[in-house]
């Protein structure tokens, strides 16, 4: 077992002989622990014919292990006071839950059975069947959730791990049954594939000793997982529109793809789309649309820098009425910051504000825990959250503008509108 501690956050890195990651933060702000362990078996590893698997996993995980019964599990978790939240996305099927002081050891150990040895009992897989296949017909009546599964598919593409439904269609969930989830958990759940973060009232070396008791002889082969493909970032102009005419309003997702979260421009990609739809009531979009216009219940952006090319996508709520409108005006928006590129008020108030939010964000254990889950994934050493303000307060208005002529461009948007709307023809 290797350790090194740095940074002013200084977690403490353990690297257990199982091969299982620890990151240890003490904070005595409150008795109580947060513990995250996040495993790199998210819905990128889904097969096309089960796409839903890790979704489903996340559902019947913590229902049963070799050692306790579904009823024991949230007996001992009643008795603690402890809520798990199980959740899957396209990289890492994470566990989370904050307990006190005096109870850490006892429910690490039980998290780490979870995790190492659930047995998915037939009826758990029977009833969580049945709720997925309900929220995916809530997802289908939804014009937010079907705007942002239509742009995902034009930006990546139907077949592409990233275009795919997370959680899966009727006909794929369908096909899941008992042996299948176990056979993805054997082939994704190894311990080179887990990090453990653990954030509160306890000391590294209790922390990292508890763990190794708990997860220290983990044995289990990693396979392969899937090679992601990034898409072309000049493809022309997408549009679809998905009709929901009995809904009060619709959903408008415009996006991009624009870099990895690996990518020397990521800093001034991160301020540009801050500037463009997230400063304060939403960025440029916000004051245009929703402000000035008045015509949106909403006006935002999202950046998801990933492994690969992640997406910039515009979201925007409005009345069938104001769509094209609304569409227009993300054009100009969008247009502006490619050709003008941005001020430098704006860049100061941006990076002020990003700078400003990372201890905001450090705040709370769940918080500083969730960082740390980022910083492990994409490497970024522990001594990020010393580095980052640096790295913002660094990049150049040169830079941001060279990143939006780069990335932005109407003529290469893909466009999805879910809601009351019909396209116009001729």
């Amino acid at each position: 077992m290797t350790a090194e501690v740095t940074g002013v956050l200084a977690p403490t890195r353990a690297v257990l002989s199982s091969g299982v990651t620890v990151l240890v933060k003490q904070t005595r702000t409150i008795p109580a622990v947060t513990i995250s362990a996040a495993l790199q078996a998210g819905s990128i590893y889904d097969p096309d014919e089960t796409l839903g698997l890790a979704h489903f996993l996340s559902r019947v995980i913590d229902r049963g292990t070799e050692r306790h019964t579904a009823d024991a599990i949230a007996k001992a978790f009643d008795l603690r006071g402890v809520s798990l939240g199980v959740t899957a996305t396209r990289h890492a099927l994470t566990f989370t839950c904050t307990c006190l002081s005096e109870d850490f050891e006892a429910v690490l150990a039980l998290i780490a059975d979870i995790v190492c040895h659930p047995t998915c009992p037939e009826e758990e897989v029977l009833t969580g069947r049945g709720g997925i296949l309900t929220t995916i017909r809530q997802d289908d009546d939804n014009p937010g959730v079907k705007a942002m599964q239509g742009v995902m598919a034009l930006l990546y593409g139907h077949t592409h791990p990233y275009g795919r439904p997370a959680k899966g269609t009727p006909e794929t969930v369908e096909r899941i049954d008992r042996q299948t989830l176990l056979d993805f958990h054997r082939a994704r759940a190894t311990p080179a594939a887990l990090s453990v973060v653990i954030v509160g009232d306890v000391s590294p070396t209790v922390a990292v000793e508890a763990a190794s008791r708990a997860i220290g002889d983990w044995q289990a082969d990693l396979r392969e997982g899937p090679t992601l493909e990034t898409p072309g970032r000049e493809p022309p102009r997408r549009r679809a529109v998905i009709p929901m005419m009995s809904k009060a309003q619709v959903d408008i997702s415009y996006g991009f793809t624009t870099i990895a979260r690996a990518d020397p421009e990521y800093d001034a990609c991160w301020l540009m789309s801050n500037i463009l739809g997230q400063y304060g009531m939403g960025g440029r979009l916000g004051q245009s649309i929703r402000e000035r216009q008045g015509m949106a219940y909403y006006a935002f952006c999202l950046f998801e820098a990933n492994v690969i090319a992640g997406p910039l996508i515009v979201r925007v709520g409005v009345s069938a009425a104001n769509v094209d409108r609304a569409v227009a005006s993300i054009d100009e928006e969008v247009s502006k910051i490619a050709t003008d590129g941005v001020t430098e008020r704006e860049l100061a108030d941006s990076k002020r504000y990003l700078i400003g939010s990372i201890p905001r964000n450090l705040e709370t254990n769940i918080g500083i825990a969730s960082f740390l889950q980022m910083v492990q994934q994409f490497d970024l050493g522990l001594d990020y959250e010393q580095r980052l303000p640096g790295l913002l307060g660094e990049v150049t208005r040169e830079e941001v503008n060279a990143v939006a002529r780069h990335a932005l461009s109407p003529d290469h948007a893909a466009v999805v509108i879910a809601g009351p709307y019909e396209e116009h023809v001729g």
